[in-house]
């Protein structure tokens, strides 16, 4: 089998490396000659696809490919991987598959409630209206669409930002986020892989949304360190983007990934998930 994936970002490059590892064939498209050349010499044919420049043998990668992933974000514009390629897709490609990354902001706030696939996507956030907009041109094509919560696993996790000093403990009374550990990521994917169903909706997501303070709070105790001072939501000096998380609060489903998909998580909660990643060496030494 061959796979075409659109935007080898942090999660595509572990759902690459996964099926790579049960003999699935992958190519990738970067946004930069020099990542395309650091990709080939780890065994990964890459092609450069960018505002700038668009590499043509992609026409041919969709051609002969045998399923299509896009992790690349829509912009104001669209979605840019339909915008150059949704013909050829429809009409030259012979994928018996086609993923599509999203993420669970398409739902909006639900005052801490919990929500499922059926429940409607209708965040009011500018860019989860682009989210929205683009998973619906996806699912015209027969798209597998992933939903997924806050990604977090090597590399990338409370542990990680212990070790750089820049773990925050912010407190919003009854503010929950759901997580994700990029590995369990992979393995929705490949399951679905092995079990199509166009047009399907997943909520990638682990079993248990949790406060944010929470998930620093166990992170400090696996570390042995004196978890960061409590900051007040209102007080905290957060980002744009960072702050808009926070104006958004649902507890998410998961059920369809194991009962259409048959997967169990590997790491079920931010407790497992750390801990693993606190065994590996991650974090403060």
């Amino acid at each position: 089998m061959k796979l075409l994936i659109f935007g080898l970002g942090y999660s595509a490059s572990y759902i690459a490396q996964h099926l790579q590892g049960a003999g699935i064939e992958v190519t990738a498209t970067v946004r930069t000659t020099a990542k395309a050349e650091e990709l080939g010499r780890r065994g990964i044919a890459a092609r450069v696809f960018s505002s700038s420049y668009v590499d043509p043998l992609i026409a041919d990668d969709i051609k002969s490919s045998d399923a299509i992933l896009s992790s690349v974000p829509p912009t104001e514009s669209g979605d840019p991987v339909l915008g150059s390629f949704a013909c050829a897709i429809t009409s030259e490609s012979k994928s018996r598959w086609i993923g599509y990354l999203s993420t669970i902001g398409v739902y909006g706030d639900h005052l801490g409630n919990w929500v499922d696939e059926t429940t409607p996507a209708t965040s009011e956030k500018p860019r989860s209206q682009l989210r929205i907009a683009a998973e619906q041109r996806w699912l015209v094509l027969g798209a597998h669409v992933f939903r997924l919560s806050g990604i977090y696993g090597p590399g990338r996790n409370q542990l990680e930002k212990l070790a750089a000093g820049t773990a925050t403990r912010i407190i919003k009374p009854g503010q929950v986020f759901n997580r994700i550990h990029v590995a369990d990521i992979a393995a929705v994917v490949a399951a679905s892989l092995s079990r199509p169903l166009p047009g399907a909706i997943y909520n990638v997501t682990d079993n248990e949304p949790a406060p944010p303070q929470q998930v620093v709070e166990f992170a400090a105790e696996l570390c042995g360190r004196t978890p960061p001072p409590e900051i007040a939501f209102e007080h905290a000096e957060l980002s744009a983007m960072a702050r808009s998380f926070y104006l958004e609060n649902c507890r998410v489903r998961n059920d369809l990934i194991r009962t259409e998909l048959g997967v169990t998580l590997a790491y079920p909660s931010y407790r497992e998930g750390l801990s693993a990643l606190r065994a590996l060496g991650e974090g403060p030494a």
